[in-house]
């Protein structure tokens, strides 16, 4: 299997280290030539060549009668769009597991922040879609069919969005096979969900989150459906691991360019301790402490995804 790696953030291209993958995997780098545009039409030449190459990978599966999950490894949520593209584009429709510490479900009218990472599940869902899902030729799944996993750091307008359209959302501690959507899944899984204790060094942590226990037990829960059609790991944290946490990205607007002509109206901590995941068979020397506890935890997650056994 290919591992897909797309090495960004928003439309901010990731140092070569920015995410550490296991060694030995086979890995196709997913880039664009993004063009001289406005952060939009920038999203949408990256989204996609991520629809692209999910599709090639899915495609490839098929060919070889293999039922396996495409997976990617990136820096942020936004990715999903691109990859919900590619699976249509083979003729998967996937409902949505959207495992997060925020909503990431802000309008261009609601946010505060300008971060645009802040709307990647409402952009997913055809917010403004003359912005991303059209000319990606998205069609944005139905609410019903999107669960939203965690949520522990909502904005109120997320929260009467959740309300008024009818989303699901679950805790992550206790997650069960019953709660998910029926159907193929699109499963992204942004590692700010964990604890900042857990995992030091992300962009927007959220305090009062899950253990890692907490947080592979869940993973392995949807795995056990055997209905994953694509994952998207999403390391959102400081290229820099040793960097002060909760450094804010540059990609943000500070107005809205466009008027919304269709404005919107406006958990339990887990104690559980870092279990021991797999060694690393071939550490880098040269690594920092907390380097290699990403590499570990993220080589722990993709063993889960991609061998249904388990890590």
């Amino acid at each position: 299997m290919t591992l897909l790696h797309v090495p960004y953030h928003l439309d901010e291209r990731l140092p070569d280290r920015g995410i550490p993958l296991p060694a030995g995997t086979d890995v196709e780098t997913v880039t664009a030539d993004l063009p001289d545009a406005d952060v939009w039409g920038r999203f949408v030449g990256l989204y996609d060549r991520v629809a692209e190459a999910v599709e090639a990978q899915a495609n490839a599966n098929a060919n070889a009668n293999a039922n396996e999950t495409v997976v990617v490894v990136s820096g942020d949520c936004t990715v999903s769009i691109g990859m919900v593209a590619g699976l249509q584009r083979v003729g998967v429709d996937p409902a949505i597991v959207w495992i997060d510490a925020h909503g990431d479900l802000q309008s261009l009218k609601t946010t505060t922040s300008g971060y645009l990472g802040g709307m990647a599940l409402r952009l997913l869902l055809g917010y403004r879609a003359d912005l991303v899902a059209d000319p990606l030729r998205l069609r944005p799944p139905a609410p019903e069919r999107v669960l939203l996993v965690d949520g522990r750091d909502l904005d109120p307008a997320e929260s009467d969005y959740i309300a008024s359209a009818s989303i699901g959302q679950r805790p992550l501690t206790g997650l069960t096979a019953d709660d998910l959507p029926e159907g193929p899944l699109l499963v992204n899984l942004d590692l700010d969900t964990l604890d900042p204790h857990a995992l030091p060094g992300l962009r927007y942590p959220a305090p009062d989150g899950p253990g890692i226990a907490t947080l592979l037990q869940a993973v392995q829960t949807i795995i056990d459906t055997g209905r994953v059609a694509a994952f998207n790991l999403a390391c959102t944290w400081d290229a820099d691991p040793d960097a002060a946490s909760g450094t804010a990205p540059e990609n943000k607007l500070a107005a809205d360019p466009d008027p919304d002509p269709d404005p919107d109206p406006d958990p339990d901590p887990d104690p559980d301790p870092d279990p021991d995941p797999d060694p690393d068979p071939d550490p880098d020397p040269d690594e920092s402490a907390s380097t290699g506890d990403r590499r570990r935890l993220v080589a722990t997650i993709l063993k889960m995804v991609t061998d249904p056994a388990g890590p």
